[in-house]
């Protein structure tokens, strides 16, 4: 199947806000679906990963009257940190409670920790009613770092390495990874998704500095869509008062120097404040669009198409 296609599922950063201001872009935190070479990608398990899932249930209870004869859902979750606001959907994420599920779990644990044991901790038992142990799928959790890879290869399973072993065959999807260690308190994972000579770059909580990233330009080069955190207006970030820097996140501007930098063909601008309602995001989109036909905002429910 040759297919590469992002949906915008959460695009809010630090906490999920509900009101009428936020109706436009979403008030979801971050979760991104990516459907490339008939595999199902999902980068980060925010707010917005609910949605995703209750659209996966209705496909799975529609592929068939009885429950054995229904399509099995498999997908890859890829955590980028550990932090709150991009593990706040994952318990209730349905498929995840259906025995059929199979899902593969990759993300960075903290120092000295795993990823399985910090999921145990911070999202179920002691703050949710069911242990990691007692969820119905099968769920396979994996340390990485950005030594390693991804192979995903047509109807096999996935395939963890190091990424200079990796052999990536033509209907191959290949996923790497790139560790920023600006963000507090344990850095973030940055992921690249390629397949059939198109990549895409999802890059949240990612804080740039002064001259931009040399490493994470080399990460990102020539990609066709690239996902910047972009937080702070560069107001507010070097504002007097409470400034931002060193809060492990990005500016606007930040992330447009990053696309030039990278030589990327699109951005799109992703983990706004929850303080940026429609309007104030409006006046950025329509700021960036006047100087950058490539540049986009992302906002809940938008679609691209990589082939």
């Amino acid at each position: 199947m040759t297919d590469f296609k992002v949906k915008f599922r959460g695009v809010r950063g630090s906490f999920p806000v509900a009101d009428k201001r936020f109706l436009k872009y979403g008030g979801n935190t971050s979760c991104v679906e990516v459907n490339v070479g008939g595999h199902l990608i999902i980068l980060d398990a925010g707010t917005g990963i609910v949605s995703c899932g209750d659209e996966l249930m209705e496909k799975y209870i529609s592929s068939g009257l009885k429950v054995e004869e229904r399509t099995p859902i498999k997908a890859l979750i890829l955590i980028s940190h550990i932090h709150q606001d991009h593990l706040l959907g994952l318990t209730f994420f349905k498929p995840m409670h259906l025995k059929s599920t199979i899902l593969d779990i990759y993300g960075p644990g903290a120092e000295g920790s795993d990823l399985s044991e910090e999921l145990k901790t911070l999202v179920f038992g002691r703050t949710f009613p069911l242990d990691l142990g007692d969820i119905a799928c099968e769920c396979n959790i994996h340390n990485i770092n950005d030594e390693c890879a991804i192979l995903l290869k047509p109807n096999q399973k996935p395939m963890l390495g190091l990424a200079k072993d990796i052999v990536c065959g033509d209907e191959d999807v290949l996923i790497t990874f790139y560790k920023s260690y600006v963000h507090p308190q344990e850095g973030v994972m940055i992921y690249k998704i390629s397949y059939k000579g198109k990549s895409l770059v999802y890059a949240t909580d990612k804080e740039s500095y002064f001259g931009g990233d040399k490493n994470f330009v080399n990460f990102a080069k020539d990609c066709d869509v690239l996902i910047h955190d972009s937080q702070y207006t560069t107001e507010d970030y070097l504002n007097s008062h409470s400034p931002k820097q060193g809060y492990g996140h990005s500016t606007f501007d930040m992330a447009i120097e990053s696309m030039k930098m990278a030589k990327a063909k699109q951005l799109v601008f992703f983990h706004y404040d929850p303080g940026y309602d429609d309007d104030k995001l409006n006046d950025i989109q329509e700021l960036s669009n006047s100087n950058y036909p490539n540049v986009h905002l992302s906002y809940e429910g938008m679609e691209i198409n990589l082939i």
